[in-house]
């Protein structure tokens, strides 16, 4: 009987990490569902109230807008059958249907510094969502997690996740950078500046101060400015055409292709620093930069999706009761030797 995996996607970014593992895995029934929650928090997200993450709002659109337009087969909360497995890009929420389930956590990008909200939430054991990214790996819910790097798999051990439980695999959208390269976008030889939504999740970001140091750093040359998907718009608009009235603004399009044509990105603290740093971009961001070199995810080529399946199909073929005494990782280790040679 063939097996039924669940991909829980979220952001755009996340749906399309969920999709390209899946097309790897041909021979099993795949299924999406965007993110969903159970409890207080599920009927916070139905009540409007979770619209600025990825239970609603602009990535649920998103995310609902793609697997319609790829033909994907969704199974909303995947509660319509039963699952051997279940592949997902966070562990801040694990919802009840999947615990128990073979469960492989995919990192997904960059991970948050670890302020005052992460400590809080280590100490007072506080739910991980308020530490957001930066509680990323802590819930030991998963049997495997398929992580971006080797400076990632330290950081990730350090903060006290099982090192028999991480595998180096790079992750999909951030193995291949040279790939953009390859693009139609218009522009050459800009400063790009690429904002997040810090805000949005209620840090403070002291959006005036960063425009100044844009318009240092930018010394004269063109500045094109890219707005995070989940960024209040008007807002974010209003206080740069404060400062730069006459630069271009994109809501949308394919940023990775923008940071390619850019001869400097300016950024906050986004994934997508990444990309140019494997680019070989100038990059200035809130984050340390020799950090940031060490954590830049493994460029395999656009391999990723590949190992990570093949991960999965180790995973489904194991028992589960195997997984559950920790059995599976002295596999794993044997196998990913031949994997990532």
């Amino acid at each position: 009987m063939t097996a039924n995996i669940l991909f829980i996607c979220g952001s755009l970014n996340q749906t399309t990490i969920m999709h390209k593992i899946a097309r790897e895995l041909s021979e099993f029934n795949v299924f999406f569902t965007p993110f969903y929650a159970d409890g207080l928090i599920g009927l916070a997200a139905k009540a409007k109230l979770a619209e600025f993450s990825i239970l609603g709002g602009r990535h649920r659109k998103a995310t609902e807008a793609y697997l319609s337009k790829e033909n994907l087969p969704v199974d909303f909360g995947g509660k319509a059958r039963s699952y051997d497995a279940v592949v997902t890009c966070t562990d801040l929420l694990i919802q009840q249907n999947i615990r128990g389930k073979r469960l492989i956590l995919v990192q997904e990008g960059m991970t948050e510094a670890e302020d005052y909200r992460y400590h809080l939430v280590r100490r007072l054991g506080l739910p991980r969502f308020l530490a957001n990214t930066a509680a990323t790996g802590l819930s030991d819910a998963y049997h495997v997690f398929c992580v971006a790097s080797w400076g990632y798999r330290d950081l990730f051990i350090r903060k006290g996740v099982k090192p028999e439980k991480i595998v180096v695999t790079g992750i999909p959208n951030f193995d291949n950078a040279v790939e953009y390269l390859n693009n139609d976008f218009p522009l050459r030889g800009y400063v790009l500046v690429a904002t997040s939504s810090i805000r949005e999740t209620l840090k403070f970001d002291n959006r005036e101060r960063f425009l100044q140091n844009v318009k240092r750093i930018a010394d004269g040359r063109q500045v094109i400015f890219k707005i995070h998907p989940n960024e209040d718009r008007k807002r974010a608009v209003r206080e740069i055409r404060k400062h730069f009235p006459d630069a271009p603004i994109y809501m949308d399009g394919n940023v990775h292709h923008m940071i390619a044509n850019c001869d400097v990105l300016i950024a906050q603290n986004s994934s997508v620093i990444y990309t140019a740093l494997a680019l070989g971009k100038k990059v200035h961001s809130y984050l340390p930069l020799e950090t940031l070199k060490k954590l830049i995810p493994v460029q395999n080529g656009g391999q990723s999706a590949k190992r990570i399946a093949e991960i999965c199909r180790q995973v489904v073929y194991t028992p589960l009761a195997e997984l559950n005494r920790g059995r599976f990782k002295i596999r794993l280790r044997k196998k990913w030797e031949t994997l990532s040679s």
